[in-house]
């Protein structure tokens, strides 16, 4: 194989080198702005109209996210919108009108409301209009006259299902929850209702309501298991279901409602994470967490027999959407090296059409880094999984920083998808590794739970474990690694630097969690149902636990932080409150620690204007450029 030499000024330096673990030859890529990573576009589909001919989206192509129709024939895009503070996010076409229905908030509060619009009205009506509530469509009624919603304006705590009457809007109550259940599903009569509820974040329980007999049936036993409705068919004699019940990973099951008989579906050796039924029951689709990564299957609903799916070389697909007459498939598809993207599939020509563009133009994707799945030994020997980018540059003799990445929770996972943060700090020379440390979704309940009650510890030392699986990499910098993390991950970051101060060069903390003890007190009054699971897992800060997560709460430690640390956070956030950053802040700086702070007073629990997720990714950058970097990287004409 022949190196490549990369030409800097005047000075030719043989950067290029063989990778010996997988036989690739280091480049240096072209290096992007800030500006040009992240004038890529988010977007996302929402449904077909009553023709089929156009798709209701969402997308950032103004900064912030506005409501968009696409004309399938032609790919245009035209605006249906145009909010320049709050971002509106499309729910569905009204059926049979060409009106749509969105979804806002206010500067991330969470408290969203539901509103119908006219294709070029300039206001909109609001179908929700209770003061602190928060709302979410759920489905249309069988006959598309009415629209059912989940809200908690009867009581801030409890969700209750309504039903919203197209013609005068005005909701009538389908069922009032004071139980602390989440609704899970509805059947097509309305007669039949699926709720479940949380014991643990292991263990939750589920029910099927009858509002006819006005029964509740239990489905699920009393085994340490999880149980999600996925979908009811039109005859109000099947239900479908996914659940953990002797076994590690999730499977469907098909659950005869008259007769109480439970079938097993379709099981894999991943999680089955969701099902789908198509309109008029033609076809059901089938999502597998596979690794970290989607798989999709397609199926004969009546038969049960596999159809040929559509593939996307190198694509994951996010999305199934099928159209009312069965004849189309909307699908969205992205990779690790591209936003992604939205396209169409016609089940009678199998032509597959794509309808977006969402990678910027004046990027080369063969400049961005794949995705890696990768693991590692940790402390005591467990295996865990993690997804890594490697800087296309890195080589032996061009060693590169690296960072840690953390993801949220606890319990989330990374997953193989595109990032414009990851992309852009990754092309920057920068390797990045996301670990799925133990207690992380997607690798079985075992898994799962080994974090309980012990957050900060050895969910931790996974990922002082990756850190040192990164400095065993021969084109790592072992002196400039870094702990990036959001949220949980954020906490995780803060924890890394008081507890192992020795290990991370730096911390890079989005809004995350300073002291425990305030957030579980402080969480907000809709997360009723997930209070308790929330206090199992984490510790009840009103008893004996409180010791434990004091200790794990990195405000009470933070006189042991000796690195730079920058720390980003939404004004607005109702899940992480401002002052937990406010006072991680103070106190490190009070250490004499570089320290750097950024707020946003715009946002809430994670940043969804373009312009700050700008400015978060370059301060970042800068951040670890100044910190980081060796001197010797930082001479002039050095890469």
């Amino acid at each position: 194989m022949l190196k490549q030499l990369l030409c800097a000024g005047m000075l030719v330096a043989a950067l290029a080198s063989c990778n010996q673990k997988n036989g690739q030859v280091s480049r240096m890529p072209k290096q992007y702005s800030i500006e040009q990573l992240y004038n890529n576009l988010s977007v996302g589909a929402a449904g077909f109209n009553t023709g089929e001919t156009k798709i209701l989206i969402n997308n950032n192509s103004t900064g912030i996210f506005n409501v968009y129709e696409l004309t399938i024939s032609d790919t245009q895009v035209h605006p249906l919108t145009s909010s320049a503070k709050e971002s509106f996010f499309a729910v569905s076409y009204l059926p049979g009108s060409e009106k749509f229905i969105y979804s806002a908030d206010r500067g991330g509060n969470e408290n969203s409301h539901l509103y119908l619009k006219n294709k070029g009205d300039s206001t909109a009506k609001d179908l929700t209009p209770w003061s602190g509530s928060t709302n979410s469509f759920y489905e249309w009624s069988n006959d598309k006259k009415s629209m059912h919603i989940s809200s908690n304006k009867r009581n801030p705590r409890f969700f209750d299902l309504w039903k919203l009457d197209t013609a005068t809007w005005n909701a009538t109550l389908l069922y009032q929850n004071d139980s602390a259940y989440d609704i899970a599903g509805i059947s097509k009569s309305e007669r039949y209702i699926g709720l479940t509820k949380n014991i643990t974040t292991d263990k939750n329980e589920l029910y099927l309501y009858d509002r006819l007999a006005k029964t509740m049936k239990r489905l699920s036993n009393d085994h340490e298991a999880t149980w999600n409705v996925q979908a009811m068919e039109k005859n109000d004699s099947i239900l479908y279901y996914t659940t953990t019940d002797g076994s590690e990973y999730s499977y469907l099951v098909k659950y005869n409602i008259n007769s109480g008989k439970a079938d097993k579906l379709y099981e894999d050796k991943w999680d089955v994470t969701g099902m789908n039924l198509s309109e008029n029951e033609k076809y059901h689709t089938v999502f597998v967490n596979e690794d970290g990564k989607n798989k999709v299957l397609l199926f004969d609903h009546a038969t049960n027999q596999p159809v040929p799916f559509p593939e996307v070389k190198d694509g994951d697909v996010q999305g199934v959407n099928i159209s009312p007459s069965e004849k189309q498939l909307l699908l969205t598809v992205g990779s690790s090296t591209s936003p992604p993207n939205l396209y169409i599939y016609n089940m009678e020509t199998k032509e597959l059409k794509r309808l977006t563009s969402a990678l910027n133009k004046e990027i080369d994707e063969n400049d961005l880094a794949k995705a890696e799945i990768v693991r590692f030994k940790s402390f005591d020997g467990l295996e865990i999984p993690a997804i890594y980018y490697k800087p296309l540059q890195a080589s032996k003799s061009n060693k590169v920083g690296a960072l840690v990445w953390v993801h949220g929770g606890p319990g989330g996972q990374s997953r193989v998808g595109f990032s414009n943060s990851i992309q852009y700090l990754v092309n920057h020379g920068y390797a990045v590794l996301a670990v799925n440390n133990r207690g992380s979704s997607g690798y079985g309940k075992t898994f799962y739970k080994m974090d309980n009650k012990d957050h900060g510890n050895a969910d931790l030392k996974d990922c002082v474990w990756g850190k040192k699986w990164l400095a065993e990499q021969d084109y790592i910098d072992t002196s400039a690694i870094g702990i990036y993390g959001g949220s949980y991950g954020g906490c995780m970051v803060l924890n890394a630097l008081c507890s192992y101060p020795n290990e991370f060069k730096a911390g890079v903390d989005l809004f995350g969690v300073a002291n425990w003890l305030r957030t579980l007190r402080s969480i907000p009054p809709y997360w009723e149902s997930f209070r308790k699971a929330l206090y199992e897992e984490m510790g009840d800060p009103n008893t004996a636990d409180s010791i434990h997560l004091k200790q794990a709460s990195p405000l009470y430690n933070y006189h042991k932080i000796t690195k730079p640390l920058i720390v980003f956070q939404g004004s607005n956030d109702v899940r992480v409150l401002p002052v937990e950053s406010d006072e991680i802040v103070a106190g490190v700086k009070k250490n004499g620690v570089p320290v750097e702070y950024v707020v946003y007073p715009d946002e809430g629990h994670g940043f969804v204007k373009k312009e700050n997720q700008i400015t978060t990714s370059q301060r970042t950058l800068v951040f670890l450029d100044k910190y980081l970097k060796s001197k010797e990287e930082k001479k002039p004409g050095k890469q």
